[in-house]
């Protein structure tokens, strides 16, 4: 693996990589902030190194010491949007091979991108603050000073003083009644302590502090949540996690994190998950009540193996994390649920992906597989293309070589780069140095076109998936279809949906978006009568349902939709719901914003703003 340039860092990180990181972080809710000292112990990659190169976002740096003495410092000015480079200067070179700790102290800022916090009243339980952090892609410089680039990953081990209890990206170690002095904390602050003893990148440095209670969920697993969720979360999630597992380590290897915990964050979190080492933070939209939601827990338990233990080296090779991920998520619904829900899963994973292409445009540059990021924000490339666009690309190679040989290079690739960071080209050298000896796989490989899976924009050509699961979905949204054209006798009614999955009735309401011609308000209304959506706390359910609406243009929604957008923080809803509410009633969705924008996490407000094209 040749050291790659990632262009959305501004740390020397081809010639220092972090072996190890120790953060003290102090949180202080009543300030919105975190006080914090870090101690990096830096590997020199090259001889005569005289700087090291940090990065940091609107941190306000207190004081920075090299080997235990005070150093020569300052930070940069800022450069858009990548933040303040941190430079320190060591008294004398270093060579290759040499270590370097280097201890900075600072303070957050209320400009931090990567953390939210709560008041009481934001929260289920109303009774304490809460505080999360969201570090995915480049937010991690504005929680701590870090190479924080995705191709460099150390050991961390955490101290968190919280009066609340503490959840991090580590396993736990202690709780410590003992605050040093020298650290400012508010009455009843214990300190909490974790290790992660696997190298991770930075952007899966997470904590989370509030009112959190746990309960079993497996025999390696626990779910973290409000005390007033607890059951409800144990509930959903109980008979499902260490099945999950257990299938991803029959696809891969044994699991080598320890345990995998879930923490049910408040609804502000802008995504379905994140997958924190150890502990996967997840929407509260997931817990439905009806377990038609958990599929995405088998997705971020992959990013375990895909993403985590195996990186991209920079976000321009985005894919190999989550096309990887979908692609191991659905495998694993096929070996649980039958090969039938793998194609189910991937043609509604189709319909994200041509709505994404779609959005920006068939030739934009971020509907590339690899994308070019030189100075872009990685959050404005975010989209469901990475993930589908990858997956049709992995099933494209397991399809091409047969399924028997793909999955025994499954294990070969992540064995190979096992605890790495790696390009789309190691990917290709990889898989082509795996099956080299292999006459007839790498005749079927020497049809790959490469260049234009890994360059060309817009969609590549549409499988042919099974679509047993999906055709009374289509029957269904035909009828409806030939209603909106006055051609049909079609009287709708309840027994239409009975018996079906969420994912269903999620495929008809898509099918439905999909015509050409918006059904008219009064069908929207028969639908809405019939079927009961609106009153379903299905958020994927009802999303789509207000997405039928809205593009009817059904007036009688358009406060239901602006209802949800006050409780909903994730994205995948969010969004698309905003774009269509301001293609209706743009005063309505601006005055929703407004209302709202404190609610949201940073990530979110900020991509909604430019949705709206507000400042």
């Amino acid at each position: 693996m040749a050291p790659t340039k990632d262009p959305n860092t501004l740390s020397n990180h081809l010639e220092f990589s972090t072996a190890h990181t120790a953060i003290s972080l102090t949180l202080s809710f009543s300030k919105s902030s975190l006080y914090g000292e870090v101690e990096l112990t830096l590997k020199a990659l090259a001889d005569g190194l005289k700087q090291v190169v940090l990065d940091t976002s609107f941190l306000d740096v207190r004081a920075v010491a090299v080997n235990g003495k005070g150093a020569k410092w300052n930070v940069g000015n800022r450069v858009e949007p990548y933040g303040s480079p941190l430079k320190v200067d060591l008294e004398k070179a270093v060579n290759s091979q040499d270590e370097v700790i280097v201890k900075v102290t600072w303070d957050t800022t209320d400009k931090c991108t990567a953390l939210q916090w709560m008041t009481p009243e934001q929260t289920s339980g109303k009774r304490h603050p809460y505080m999360f952090s969201q570090c995915q892609a480049i937010h991690a410089r504005s929680l701590y000073p870090c190479q924080d680039t995705p191709s460099i990953k150390s050991t961390f081990d955490f101290s968190i003083r919280s009066p609340l209890p503490v959840c991090a990206s580590g396993l736990p170690t202690g709780v410590h009644h003992f605050v040093p002095a020298t650290s400012p904390s508010e009455p009843g602050t214990l300190a909490y302590t974790f290790r992660q003893p696997i190298p991770m990148p930075s952007y899966l440095m997470a904590i989370a502090s509030g009112d959190i209670a746990n309960a079993a969920v497996g025999p390696r697993s626990l779910v973290y949540a409000g005390p007033e969720e607890l059951l409800r979360c144990k509930r959903e999630l109980e008979d499902d996690v260490e099945t999950f597992i257990k299938t991803a380590e029959s696809l891969i290897y044994a699991y080598e994190w320890t345990t995998y915990n879930v923490l049910i964050l408040p609804p502000s979190f802008p995504y379905g998950g994140m997958e924190n080492p150890c502990i996967t933070f997840a929407t509260p939209t997931i817990i439905s009540g009806d377990k038609s939601n958990v599929d995405v827990i088998a997705h971020e338990l992959a990013h375990s193996w895909s993403g985590n233990l195996v990186s991209n080296a920079s976000w321009e090779h985005f894919w190999l994390n989550e096309g990887w991920t979908t692609y191991i998520e659905r495998r694993i619904q096929g070996k649980v649920h039958g090969d039938k829900h793998f194609h189910f899963s991937a043609i509604i994973g189709w319909k994200a992906f041509k709505e994404s292409v779609e959005l920006f445009g068939a030739d934009h540059e971020f509907t590339k597989l690899v994308i070019d990021l030189r100075g872009k924000d990685p959050d404005d490339a975010f989209s469901s293309i990475p993930y589908e666009k990858g997956f049709n690309f992995l099933y494209y190679l397991d399809r091409l070589v047969g399924r028997e040989r793909w999955d025994a290079f499954i294990p070969h690739y992540f064995s190979t780069y096992r605890r790495k960071s790696l390009t789309s080209f190691d990917f290709k050298d990889t898989l082509l140095s795996f099956f080299s000896k292999d006459s007839e796989a790498s005749a079927a490989l020497a049809k790959v076109d490469w260049d234009t899976w890994f360059y060309k924009p817009g969609l590549p050509e549409k499988p042919d998936f099974d679509t047993t699961l999906a055709d009374a979905c289509y029957a269904l949204a035909e009828s409806w279809q030939a209603l909106n054209s006055s051609n049909s006798s079609f009287k709708p009614s309840p027994s239409d949906i009975s018996g079906w999955t969420s994912g269903q009735i999620v495929v008809f309401l898509e099918r439905i978006t999909d015509f050409s011609t918006p059904l008219r308000k009064d069908l929207v209304e028969l639908m809405r009568d019939e079927y009961g959506f609106l009153k379903s706390e299905n958020a994927e359910i009802l999303s789509r349902f207000l997405t039928v609406g809205l593009k009817a243009k059904d007036e009688k929604l358009y406060g239901k939709t602006a209802e949800v957008l006050g409780g909903w923080g994730r994205m995948k809803f969010v969004r698309p719901l905003y774009r269509l509410l301001n293609e209706c009633d743009r005063e309505l969705a601006l005055k929703t914003f407004a209302k709202n924008k404190d609610f949201y996490h940073p990530i979110c407000r900020g991509v909604v703003m430019k949705d709206l094209g507000i400042n």
